[in-house]
């Protein structure tokens, strides 16, 4: 199956000029926060980096095949592996094993930084796999579906979806949720049995428009939040929802023109749009609690809800600290100034960002 890939966002920001960002004005700091630590990965560019926490552990990798376990406390590495290839995916992990895909198509499993086994793949792959109940899941751009058995790398079962010709190089929805795997096709969201692959229920939040494969390009992108049985995630460039997955039904979508994922807590998910407005929704039923467009023109991460503040991080290497009552300014920090290449995650009371060249910085309140 030959399959063209679109970058997330380059085809939007096409255009003679680019609009320049809103001014931010001075940087008055409501919220006290400060560098505690910063340490390296090496480039990481435009690989779809997924950061990986597990308490105290946060794992992540580089474009050019550098994995490391790193501890949130200090930003020291607990170990660190080189393949000396480059990735296209990366990286899942349960805490003990990580697994990241190369661009050759082949599939790693590392255990505390030594390979335990590889095994190759029939399509490319952009999202970072699940490690999970023993057994390493795959999500390809051929919209299929894998299971490996974590012990061995023995292939358990594959399961293959129809879909359009275009995908994006960037990556998809693919967690457990209890004894449910969750997957992202297309515009779906599907629950599979774990064991062996097949179907136990459908939830569309987006659908297909347009004439041509890119305007019909849907796609539920990275990351998600997950509160109980409610997962809300967004379909590219179409919508943000939520669904219900012990019914396996959608609880309810509005249309929402943005590339990155969402991150919430029981009352309320947050967004970044293409446009770099910032928006907030209620969990219940999807009604629009506030937008903001302080950071309009910025190419922004998917956010992280983290206590009073949803955090995002932008193309130049800032990281933005907005109010979740109402996306006014609380503070924000600097990197290396080349970009943010992965939402924000927080370990150990640690706010960790990475940077496109490979910078890993480790704040913390005041």
């Amino acid at each position: 199956m030959l399959l063209a890939t679109l970058a997330g966002c380059s085809l939007w920001n096409s255009g003679s000029s680019k609009p320049l960002p809103a001014d931010l004005g001075a940087n008055v700091a409501v919220l006290g926060v400060r560098q505690a630590w910063t340490a390296r990965i090496g480039n990481v560019g435009t690989l779809p980096l997924d950061v990986h926490v597990a308490g105290n552990v946060v794992t992540l990798a580089s474009a050019d095949g550098v994995v490391a376990a790193v501890d949130a406390r200090t930003g020291g590495d607990l170990w660190r592996a080189t393949l000396a290839e480059p990735l296209s995916a990366g990286v899942g992990s349960d805490g003990k094993s990580a697994a990241v895909v190369l661009r050759s198509n082949a599939l790693v499993l590392l255990e505390s930084g030594k390979e335990r086994w590889r095994q190759p793949l029939a399509a490319q792959v952009f999202t970072p796999p699940l490690v999970a109940g023993g057994r390493v899941f795959v999500l390809s751009a051929d919209r299929s579906v894998a299971a490996y058995d974590g012990a061995t790398g023995r292939k358990l079962w594959n399961q293959q979806r129809p879909g359009e010709a275009l995908v994006l190089r960037q990556a998809g929805v693919l967690l457990a949720v209890g004894d449910t795997l969750v997957v992202g096709f297309s515009g779906r969201m599907v629950g599979l049995n774990p064991d062996n692959g097949s179907v136990r229920w459908e939830a569309p939040l987006g659908s297909s428009r347009g004439t041509n494969d890119v305007e019909r390009l849907v796609e539920l992108v990275g990351r998600t939040s997950r509160v109980a049985d409610s997962i809300c995630a967004r379909a590219f460039q179409a919508a943000v929802g939520c669904v219900n997955v012990a019914r396996g039904s959608t609880t309810w979508t509005q249309p929402a023109s943005g590339a990155e994922g969402v991150h919430g807590d029981g009352d309320a998910i947050f967004g970044s749009e293409s446009n770099g407005a910032v928006v907030a929704w209620r969990r219940s039923d999807g009604s629009r609690l506030w937008t903001t467009d302080r950071l309009k023109h910025r190419k922004l991460t998917a956010p992280l809800l983290l206590g009073r503040s949803v955090v995002v991080g932008d193309d130049t290497g800032l990281v933005h600290l907005l109010s979740r009552a109402d996306g006014s300014p609380l503070n924000r920090v600097t990197t290396d100034g080349s970009g943010i290449a992965a939402a924000p995650v927080v370990a150990a009371d640690t706010l960790v960002v990475v940077t496109r060249n490979g910078g890993i910085y480790g704040f913390r309140p005041d």
